[in-house]
């Protein structure tokens, strides 16, 4: 009876602590975002949108950063979407159980936690120096591809697993093969889960800058890019670049940056949350 009684009070300490951490932890949230909304709301308008960097924080604006963003945001997805996606259902559907499978299913798992600094490294020695693609676009879309893989190929491989076993068994016994299992009844039971999965991964490159910065990205670049090919800014960098100038006016402008930046990402996370909803509640179907 005692040890009930313990167990129930360490329970309900756990409940007490989990609570205050989660509401302190809200609150911060929203003083920080109330703060940011204070200051950059003001200097937030379509001029600021579509205007070039400037030396002048009133001229100054996000559209090289936004235009370098949405240019490694397309670029990225296109490169680790197919690839993450058919690795994902390649190790979960057709590879043996073995030594070297469980090996690589570790090692996915220690990737998708590596620092992206590293992720960066690698980029500029590999796709800078080793296959002379230059501070340009398309080698930073591929360096932060390379850092959403092991994500987008856990999410794709847990989206699988969900799916119910009776529902192939009774592909199997109509005379289907795994790989028309697999398209038929699988991947549409489970591209909820894989497009959640992909979407969160993307969500965090967006907002990445140390991969870039050590790839080459500039923090001032006076033109929009136009292919692949061109240097590029993004939006963490050219927020950071205003937050490091001692003029009051970049503190502004920066803070604006944030404010869109925040808008893409939690746009981008509620659409996660919404597929994720549609695919939890067709597989309970």
């Amino acid at each position: 009876m005692n040890n009930q009684k313990k167990n129930r009070l360490i329970d309900k300490a756990f409940s007490v602590w989990g609570f205050t951490s989660s509401l302190l932890g809200l609150i911060a949230l929203a003083i920080f975002i109330g703060d940011i909304l204070n200051t950059g709301l003001s200097r937030l308008s379509w001029e600021f949108i579509t205007s070039l960097p400037s030396r002048f924080p009133n001229r100054a604006g996000i559209y090289t950063a936004l235009l370098g963003s949405a240019w490694i945001l397309v670029l990225t997805t296109l490169i680790a979407f197919p690839i993450g996606v058919m690795a994902g259902i390649y190790l979960e559907e057709f590879q043996k159980k073995s030594r070297f499978a469980n090996l690589m299913e570790i090692n996915l798992s220690n990737l998708a936690g590596v620092p992206s600094i590293i992720y960066g490294l690698l980029g500029l020695e590999l796709f800078v120096r080793a296959y002379h693609l230059g501070p340009s676009i398309v080698a930073g879309s591929l360096t932060l591809a390379l850092l959403i893989l092991p994500i987008i190929i856990v999410t794709t491989r847990e989206a699988l697993r969900a799916v119910p076993q009776s529902i192939k068994d009774a592909s199997y016994s109509l005379g289907a093969t795994k790989l028309q299992t697999i398209w038929y009844h699988c991947l549409p039971i489970s591209i909820g889960g894989i497009f959640t999965g992909v979407i969160l991964a993307i969500s965090r490159a967006v907002g990445e800058a140390a991969p870039l910065i050590v790839v080459g990205a500039l923090a001032y670049v006076p033109f929009a890019p136009k292919s692949p090919f061109d240097s590029f800014s993004v939006l963490p960098i050219q927020i950071f670049n205003w937050i490091s100038r001692p003029q009051s006016g970049f503190t502004v402008n920066a803070a604006a940056g944030i404010i869109v930046l925040l808008l893409l990402t939690f746009v981008m996370n509620g659409l996660a949350i919404y597929l994720r909803y549609k695919w939890q509640k067709k597989v309970k179907l």
